[in-house]
């Protein structure tokens, strides 16, 4: 049985039990107010191609650490072993979702670059601090994402829509959440549209792309950020021979404090 409702607020805690197999379910929540991150993981030249991509798209994928090619860790992001670390996996084959596994060393190449992308978990605890509700966590459950009809910035094979997280609340929340995320650039910063969801092309609020569907109560305005699921996006249209990220809502938990998500952090070399 897995450990996946009573928040784990040490990050080292919450890694010993995904590598243990007793915790694979989302992370929202979990940590404390350990950064959280986003993770994707390619070979060779897409590895290479996937960093322009991220150069040119910095709000859905701001970069927090690129590792060594075949270093299965992020130093500068914690005592960190990617191919056990992340609750929930995702492979994709040219493109195609293959399999949701929750280990990964059987699939690790020494030509493997990893990616770690800020995640707007990080800012969460700041708006729960705030007194803003982040109905997600207090229901155990994932964040909605959804695709929109926002384009992204092309690099070489990579693009594709931006994809968005959704936080309902109600409207004077909305504006104090403005003012907060907006210092955690390394979280995908300020929301990037609030109000009407047919605006940026989402048919139907209640039925995510990604993740749970939402709890949107009378007064409440749905606020959406840039998310780092936007690669994954991508790598359906770049399609890969093959390339590794985390399941929706699945971070990898670092050892960093999210207040360093209000500054670029060092460590961040190019492959």
């Amino acid at each position: 049985m897995t450990d996946q409702i009573r928040a784990i607020s040490s990050p080292k805690e919450l890694r010993a039990r995904i590598r243990e197999g007793r915790f694979t379910g989302p992370t929202a929540g979990h940590g404390g107010e350990a950064l959280q991150a986003n993770l994707v993981m390619l070979r060779g030249e897409d590895a290479q191609e996937f960093l322009r991509f991220c150069q040119a798209n910095p709000r859905p994928c701001p970069l927090l650490a690129v590792g060594e090619p075949g270093d299965p860790s992020l130093p500068s992001l914690g005592d960190i072993d990617l191919r056990h670390d992340v609750p929930r996996y995702r492979v994709w084959r040219d493109g195609e979702l293959v399999a949701e596994p929750t280990d990964i060393a059987d699939l690790w190449t020494d030509d493997m670059v990893s990616f770690g992308l800020g995640c707007s978990f990080s800012f969460e605890d700041a708006l729960t601090r705030a007194g803003i509700p982040v109905r997600h966590q207090d229901a155990g459950r994932n964040v909605p994402m959804y695709r929109t009809n926002l384009a992204t910035r092309p690099a070489g094979r990579f693009s594709g829509p931006l994809v968005v997280s959704l936080r309902a609340m109600p409207a004077a929340d909305a504006i104090e959440a403005i003012s907060i995320c907006g210092r955690f650039p390394l979280a995908h910063g300020a929301p990037v549209h609030i109000g009407d969801p047919a605006q940026i092309g989402i048919e139907d609020i209640h039925t995510p792309d990604y993740g749970d569907a939402p709890d949107i109560r009378p007064g409440d305005i749905p606020v959406f950020w840039a998310c780092g699921v936007t690669p994954q996006a991508a790598i359906t249209t770049a399609k890969p021979a093959l390339a590794i990220t985390h399941a929706p809502g699945h971070m990898l938990v670092t050892d960093i404090p999210s207040s360093h998500a209000e500054r670029r952090l060092t460590g961040v070399h190019p492959a």
